[in-house]
């Protein structure tokens, strides 16, 4: 049942979300960079509500409840891009190439109803997708079990991703927009209800507090007794009390790293009450919560990693798009491939390979070895075709520009855009699962939900952040024109082909200082 509702939902937030760039310029008569520029968004917002719904799941509610109203709210978004699509006073008139107006572009009423649906569908979707990878990791114990669950999950994703990038982008490009948004509509539905049968069968995960009020707690504490000095007995910190007896339980010394925040669990005058429990929250803590925070900021270096992982894999998926609409998308006499189609390729070389990882190149590997590679080795190998995928992006556009400028007739074929593709894919069946499998079991167990959602947060991150990149280029360079065959998209990419070189630098480094935690 959690891979029907997974399923559902994939669905809907690929046929949604990943065809909007087409949506936005054919029926809504916006400009090329400005849709991606919209996309790219509307991508950010589904990535970054993933870690706002972890925090409410984890400090409140479960993820059940939450990933429960996420999927409501994304439903009631699609059922409004349905209407944008059916009711023609929400949209413009089509493009007129004779009339004095060429394309009328979207009124102000039609633009608050667009994006008021793309909002619903993204903060749903983003609610729903990780909130439910926690749901299903909590039925597991052991991290081997946790991580072929990851696995088989972003695999359902991916596949069922890959059957709305064609089967439902054809129909949107062929039988209609209505059709193919309808489509997704039904499958949020479908999903929904399914995962509304398998609540039943859920092991429940109880929220346990605010947590993070309880890493605030710690900064401010630390903050405060910055002048105290540190002790090495075990007496002298605080590490907890369970409200019914009246000593405090056997303490522990916290750990040597980041020492500067042990002061947060240093006992001090009027720090505790008569029967031992804490009289100033915002001046003690314990030492597990010390160590928990400790652990948050002992993982950042690698998390700021990502970020510039991500961010041309989001450019790449974007700019993509607009060269797909700019080729020739003949293949074979009878089939035209759909421009939005583009972005199914990485889809299915992730799947395929991370198939062929679990079943053959693990196994393998810890025949040889003795064990499996670490995640962070995974993640170092997505890292290197990551930026071979933007590399061989940078030579294709190079080669499709020189051709237009010798011979508008001459279109190049978007079957030239597939290595590319098929390498960031590769990549991606190396480092995602990886990184979510990492933050999963280095994050303390109260954050469970927050340490999935964490890649889902660096992808929000990388597509606002490509969003204010693409402007910035915009502003200062001609790379990027509304006609990307007058532009110069290749400088575009080897710009971040140096910058992904030099953050694979610094996630080795990163990766060989990082000290893993068990928490």
């Amino acid at each position: 049942m959690h891979a029907g509702s997974t399923a559902g939902i994939s669905v809907a937030s690929a046929g949604i979300i990943g065809n909007l760039i087409v949506y936005l310029i054919r029926e809504f008569n916006i400009k090329s960079i400005d849709a991606a520029q919209v996309a790219n968004v509307a991508n950010g917002s589904s990535s970054l509500f993933p870690i706002v719904a972890a925090i409410m799941a984890d400090s409140f509610f479960g993820s059940f409840p939450v990933a429960l109203v996420s999927s409501c709210v994304s439903f009631l978004g699609t059922v409004i891009i349905v209407l944008t699509t059916i009711i023609k006073s929400l949209k413009p008139d089509p493009c007129n190439n004779t009339g004095p107006n060429l394309c009328n572009p979207p009124s102000k009423f039609q633009h608050a109803v667009l994006y008021g649906g793309i909002a619903l569908c993204a903060i749903g979707f983003g609610g729903a997708r990780f909130t439910t990878a926690s749901l299903g990791a909590n039925q597991f114990n052991e991290a081997k079990h946790q991580d072929v669950f990851f696995n088989w999950f972003f695999l359902t994703w991916y596949i069922t991703s890959i059957a709305s990038f064609t089967g439902i982008f054809y129909v949107q490009d062929n039988v209609s927009w209505a059709w193919g948004f309808g489509i997704c509509s039904a499958g949020n539905f479908i999903g929904l209800v399914i995962f509304l049968l398998g609540y039943r069968f859920y092991r429940p995960d109880n929220p346990k507090g605010s947590a993070f009020l309880d890493l605030a707690r710690v900064l401010v504490a630390s903050i405060r007794k910055w002048k105290s000095q540190l002790s090495s007995a075990n007496k002298h910190y605080y590490s907890d009390h369970d409200g019914i007896l009246t000593v405090q339980l056997p303490a522990a010394t916290p750990g040597k790293r980041l020492r500067f925040f042990n002061r947060a669990a240093l006992i001090t005058d009027g720090d505790l009450q008569s029967d031992g429990s804490i009289e100033k929250p915002w001046r003690l803590c314990t030492v597990q919560q010390v160590e928990d925070f400790k652990a948050i900021i002992g993982i950042l270096p690698l998390w700021s990693t990502s970020i510039f992982l991500s961010t041309p894999i989001g450019i790449q998926g974007s700019m993509t798009v607009l060269q797909a609409l700019a080729m020739d998308r003949q293949i074979g006499p009878h089939f035209k491939f759909p421009a939005g189609s583009i972005t199914v390729i990485p889809l299915i070389s992730t799947s395929i390979f991370l198939t062929f990882l679990d079943r053959v190149v693990w196994p393998a590997w810890q025949k040889l070895n003795g064990n499996s590679p670490t995640t962070l080795q995974r993640i170092g190998v997505g890292h290197v075709f990551n930026v071979l995928g933007i590399a061989v992006s940078a030579l294709v556009e190079s080669k499709r520009l020189k051709m237009v400028h010798s011979d508008p007739s001459v279109v190049m074929s978007i079957l030239w855009l597939f290595p590319q593709l098929v390498l960031v894919g590769i990549g991606e069946s190396f480092h995602f699962p990886a990184q979510v499998a990492f933050y999963y079991q280095q994050l303390p167990q109260s954050l469970r939900s927050t340490s999935t959602a964490m890649i889902s947060m660096i992808l929000g991150i990388s597509y606002y952040l490509s969003t204010a990149l693409i402007d910035q280029v915009r502003r200062s360079t001609n790379w990027l024109p509304d006609d990307i065959n007058q532009g110069r998209l290749d400088n575009f990419y080897w710009m971040f082909v140096l910058v992904g070189g030099i953050n694979f630098v610094y996630y080795l480094v990163c990766s060989t200082l990082y000290k893993h935690t068990k928490v």
